[in-house]
């Protein structure tokens, strides 16, 4: 009997051990293969521009050079670029949590009668666009936001699909919170507030940082209504004809290995651009992140009726 005993234990045992460590392995693994592309990028980014187009940069630059970076930073248009982003970015963050949260928490009330139609009538918006062009005529033509600061928190104030996210989650909180604050005397916009919203904490700020990182990383509407106001033009727009004017030049036959050989002079080329370019763009996004990454985990509500 005790000898059966013992070597059930061994597999337990050895299991036990080996389990963990290629675990480890393949989460080491992974994480070199997350990793490299970004060190890359920033290995490319402080390389010099002559040598980076001679390319096996790996994990390190060859030559360090910051000359990528002053091009880029020695423009004052990028600083006012940078709070355009910026400011826009927080805006529409806020201004998209609160109405989404708002109307998604109203269609998630039950004893709402026209919640199905109305949920129905903004799901087929996700399905059946108008497209571009449309979409063009009625912000120019109809709503008159062209060359405007508002075109780019107006449009952007609310997202279906962030509403629907944020409507799913809050159907599976517990009634039985809503009920007794009502017996309480607490009306829909206290019981949001001071209940339902605190428990959406998780689910706001992982919507909060979908919303952020999508109007960060956008360009295309100011290239669209925008492009022409200097003082409007947001960072990622501007990096981007930074690059497009460098890629130009490289074109023109200006950044070639064979003519930058011959130069003493430090130069920039479009593979450091553009990996300098990644890199401040990526910036804000790294350091917003690890303040949100905490309430990611979901379960918030589990356990709060009791007691």
């Amino acid at each position: 009997m005790t000898n059966s005993i013992e070597m059930n234990k061994r597999p337990r045992r050895r299991n036990d051990v080996v389990f963990p460590i290629v675990n480890t392995c393949i989460l080491i693994l992974l994480m070199f293969v997350t990793l490299y592309p970004v060190i890359n990028t920033l290995a490319y980014s402080f390389n010099d521009g002559t040598d980076a187009l001679k390319g096996g940069i790996s994990l390190w630059p060859r030559v360090f050079s910051l000359q990528s970076y002053r091009s880029i930073l020695q423009d004052p248009a990028v600083y006012q670029a940078a709070w355009i982003s910026a400011s826009k970015t927080v805006l529409i963050t806020l201004l998209n949590l609160f109405w989404t949260g708002m109307l998604a928490y109203a269609l998630a009330r039950r004893e709402y009668v026209l919640r199905k139609l109305i949920t129905t009538m903004l799901v087929l918006t996700m399905y059946i666009n108008a497209g571009l062009i449309p979409n063009y005529l009625l912000i120019t033509k109809t709503l008159h936001l062209s060359k405007s600061y508002w075109v780019y928190i107006i449009p952007t104030m609310f997202s279906c699909f962030n509403m629907i996210v944020i409507r799913t989650y809050i159907v599976g909180l517990p009634d039985a919170l809503v009920e007794s604050a009502r017996i309480d005397g607490a009306g829909d916009i206290r019981v949001y507030w001071q209940i339902i919203f605190p428990l959406c904490t998780p689910v706001l700020a992982t919507v909060a940082l979908f919303v952020a990182v999508g109007s960060w990383n956008s360009w295309f509407d100011t290239h669209l209504y925008c492009a022409s106001k200097k003082n409007l033009l947001t960072l990622q727009y501007l990096l981007k004809m930074k690059l497009a004017t460098t890629q130009a030049s490289a074109n023109a036959g200006k950044a070639t290995a064979e003519a930058l050989a011959n130069s003493n002079s430090t130069k920039t080329t479009p593979v450091t651009i553009r990996c300098a370019i990644t890199v401040i763009s990526t910036i804000p996004i790294l350091v917003v992140y690890p303040f949100l990454q905490k309430y990611f985990v979901t379960g918030m509500a589990l356990g709060s009726v009791k007691g």
